[in-house]
């Protein structure tokens, strides 16, 4: 998903339109390698870390212990961050704006302390680690964007760049719902385990009351934004009625009357539907664009 989402707002939102950018094809493929590569770190110590509620929650697909053992899963978060921080290093420079390089070390170091401490809190770490899924979208524009900003063209730099905060904004919101959801799913493991999370503090159906309203928040958004802004273009309101606001509005309701561990398993996957058809209207982008 991250490097899709990346090659999408390079080559389907940026390069399409003339904008002046900074990332070439060593760039990007850079960018991407990092990313991806810190995201990988990061799920391995969170797994390392999840083994006690994984073996409650979802014991049919613990990996460290079971398919790998701890020590390799060490060994593997070490080799991914090494090759991750690194290629950061060498973009940075490679694009001459090497302070950028405490980003990777940053998100690098915010993983670690999201699976070792921070999830462990009410909504701090749903909230820290939604922040590092706009992030990896958001980079996009500190790495390609903000090098070639000029008094000339600042203007549509600038505009461009709200653009690909917009969908780092979309992405925050819909991964801060799912981790919600996925901790109503799993909150016998999380309690057995000592962890303070939302449904735990408050209880699965206030949570859960919770979650459909702050579904709303990106279902008025969407329709907001269609209304204002993409209402002459019939085939991207269809495409953002269909993928986007339809599935929200099911998510909504069907969080209303969930109650088994399933269903919200079941919405869990659907936020991340809504986050892939999301992300792919960047395709449609030129038609807003040219509007």
């Amino acid at each position: 998903m991250i490097a899709l989402v990346q090659l999408l707002i390079k080559y389907a939102l940026l390069e399409p339109f003339g904008v002046s950018t900074r990332l070439d094809v060593l760039g990007i493929l850079l960018l991407i390698l990092a990313s991806t590569c810190i995201a990988a770190a990061g799920n391995i110590i969170n797994d390392i870390n999840d083994v006690e509620t994984d073996f409650i929650n979802k014991p049919d697909r613990i990996l460290v212990g079971h398919a790998i053992s701890e020590k390799t899963a060490y060994t593997l978060f070490i080799i991914f961050n090494l090759v991750g921080v690194g290629s950061g290093f060498y973009l940075s420079h490679h694009v001459g704006r090497a302070p950028f390089f405490i980003i990777f070390v940053l998100i690098s170091a915010l993983l670690y302390i999201y699976a070792t401490q921070l999830k462990r809190t009410l909504l701090i770490g749903n909230i820290v680690i939604s922040v590092l899924v706009g992030m990896s979208i958001l980079i996009i524009g500190v790495f390609d964007l903000l090098p070639e900003i000029t008094t000339s063209n600042r203007p549509t730099q600038i505009i461009f760049f709200k653009v690909v905060f917009d969908y780092a904004l979309f992405a925050f919101i819909i991964n801060l719902l799912r981790e919600i959801s996925k901790d109503i799913e799993d909150i016998d493991g999380d309690y057995k385990a000592g962890m303070n999370t939302l449904p735990i503090a408050i209880g699965r159906d206030r949570a859960k009351n919770i979650l459909v309203a702050l579904n709303f928040i990106p279902l008025i958004g969407i329709i907001c934004y269609v209304v204002s802004d993409l209402y002459k273009e019939i085939i991207t309101v269809c495409y953002f009625l269909i993928m986007v606001i339809g599935p929200l509005i099911y998510i909504s309701i069907k969080t209303f009357s969930a109650n088994l561990k399933d269903d919200f398993h079941h919405i869990s996957n659907m936020y991340k539907l809504v986050m892939l058809f999301g992300m792919l209207s960047l395709l449609l982008y030129k038609y807003v664009i040219l509007n």
